[in-house]
């Protein structure tokens, strides 16, 4: 969708690009790939019995501080979409922060855990997308307000339903509709969904039942060479066959 329309869809990118922007700066900064910075030496809690502070400890708070300076710079209007915006952007920054934990390393004998070495690491990058999607699936609907103040008016954000939990600061907000993905529309960069490949056991987002929005899906059979029958052989190789399987491939009307 064209990310110029406040919504979920908007607030998902900014979230996301922000905290890419972090993790990548904090990623390079512990392997020593920028001059600016290195390992965090900041150490949160003291060791604990049988381990100690070592390795490379990432760098978050710096790399947050480097994204908020970035994807923030054009954020400084007083409109909504600016509010939207930047706190959209520190949601995804706030989503490495308060998912940081430690790595920790074995030393001993025989493989033996007599002294653990630890440092403090991001998640996989795939772990934040995934935490951030689950926001979005639950992103807060805004309605906007504005204010008049010395420098002139001022737009702000306020919760569209008073009965719901307000959001906090690790929630996405958004305060216009999506529009419909279902057909193809070259304004909001839609694909729509006819030829999509879907699952027929589901019952989520990947099932035939929603992706298809209704209009059901085709069924065709494919072949395909697979190896199979794999052997290890001693040493070190593995020998395998090539089989033909057939499956069954749904794809929406």
């Amino acid at each position: 969708p064209r990310v110029s329309a406040a919504t979920r869809e908007s607030a998902f990118v900014h979230a996301i690009a922000s905290a890419g922007v972090a993790f990548a700066v904090t990623r390079s900064c512990a392997e020593g790939t920028s001059t600016i910075c290195g390992c965090d030496s900041h150490h949160k809690g003291p060791p604990g019995d049988g381990w100690k502070w070592g390795g490379c400890s990432e760098d978050a708070d710096f790399g947050v501080l480097v994204s908020r300076e970035f994807a923030d710079a054009r954020e400084n209007r007083p409109d909504a979409r600016s509010a939207m915006n930047r706190h959209n952007n520190e949601a995804g920054r706030t989503t490495i922060l308060d998912h940081m934990h430690l790595k920790c390393k074995c030393h001993g004998l025989s493989g033996s855990c007599e002294v653990k070495t630890c440092w403090w690491a991001q998640p996989d990058f795939r772990a934040i997308g995934d935490y951030l999607k689950d926001k979005y699936d639950s992103a807060s609907e805004m309605v906007v307000e504005k204010h008049r103040e010395s420098r002139g008016w001022v737009e702000t954000l306020r919760a569209k339903y008073a009965l719901f939990k307000p959001p906090t600061e690790r929630d996405l907000v958004y305060y216009e509709n999506s529009p419909n993905f279902c057909e193809p529309n070259p304004e909001t960069g839609s694909f729509g969904t006819r030829d999509r490949t879907c699952n027929v056991t589901s019952h989520g987002i990947d099932g035939c039942d929603l992706l298809c929005c209704g209009r059901g899906h085709n069924t065709r059979t494919e072949k395909r060479k697979e190896k199979c029958h794999c052997i290890f052989h001693w040493c070190c190789y593995v020998s395998c066959q090539e089989c033909t399987r057939v499956y069954d491939v749904h794809t929406c009307k």
